[in-house]
């Protein structure tokens, strides 16, 4: 895992042996079920370790300096096979982690690996962002929502943004195009009662493409109708109507 080692170091990141141990241990997990299951496109090991683990690590820049996510509400919208809130919550312990998956078959893989990892405060939660961003247990109660390559900017500022209390902040990992794609969902981002605070690129050592975190403060309670019903907001993204 020395590129993980060396990538993460990069990031000023120290990794532990029992860091290394667990993510191995994660590795192995995702491997095996992927042979049943489609959690992942990416099975090779350095894939997984750069493009998975140390993508997720990267998250960490998002903080400012005395920040930490140690004792935050934090749910991860669309976690998939676990990313990024899983490694986060393996070097952050203190963390109040929330699972949000619509997939069963991926939903199982994070209850049998967050248990064979012996994680505590995860909680795993089977369902959609626009369910859960009307429900009262959820809406505006994280301290942060977080999502990786989940959807355009538009359409997820409407998944997360509900979720986040006034005062909270969203971050969403994007690729080469986050620039263009916040500007255009700065309308959107208003309107849900967001304001975006910075663009944080992200050099990742085995990577040649730049990725951004894009970080979003919660200045104002969402007005109530979103998030709209399921499917709303990918098939009808808020835009600005045009004269």
């Amino acid at each position: 895992m020395e590129q993980l080692i060396e990538g993460a170091r990069a990031l000023q990141i120290r990794l532990t042996p029992e860091h290394l141990e667990a993510l191995r241990i994660y590795q192995h997990m995702l491997v095996e079920f992927n042979q049943h299951f489609n959690l992942t496109a990416i099975t090779d090991d350095e894939g997984i370790q750069i493009r998975h683990f140390l993508d997720s690590l990267s998250c960490f820049q998002a903080l400012e300096s005395g920040e930490r996510f140690s004792g935050k509400a934090v749910i991860d919208v669309g976690t998939g096979a676990g990313f990024p809130g899983l490694p986060l919550k393996l070097l952050c312990p203190g963390m109040k982690l929330t699972l949000l998956e619509a997939t069963a078959k991926k939903v199982s893989f994070l209850e049998q690996v967050t248990a064979r990892l012996g994680l505590t405060d995860v909680t795993i939660t089977h369902g959609r962002a626009e369910e859960l961003g009307q429900q009262p247990e959820h809406r505006e109660h994280y301290d942060w929502a977080i999502a990786r390559a989940v959807a355009d900017m538009p359409i997820l500022a409407e998944y997360l943004l509900p979720l986040v209390k006034v005062g909270g902040r969203v971050l969403a990992q994007k690729g080469e195009g986050a620039p263009a794609e916040v500007q255009r969902s700065e309308w959107a981002i208003q309107q849900l009662g967001g304001r975006v605070r910075r663009l944080v690129p992200v050099e990742l050592r085995g990577l040649a493409e730049t990725r951004y975190l894009v970080i979003l403060d919660k200045v104002a309670a969402t007005p109530p109708q979103y998030p709209r019903r399921p499917g709303m907001p990918n098939k009808r993204p808020l835009m600005p109507k045009v004269a």
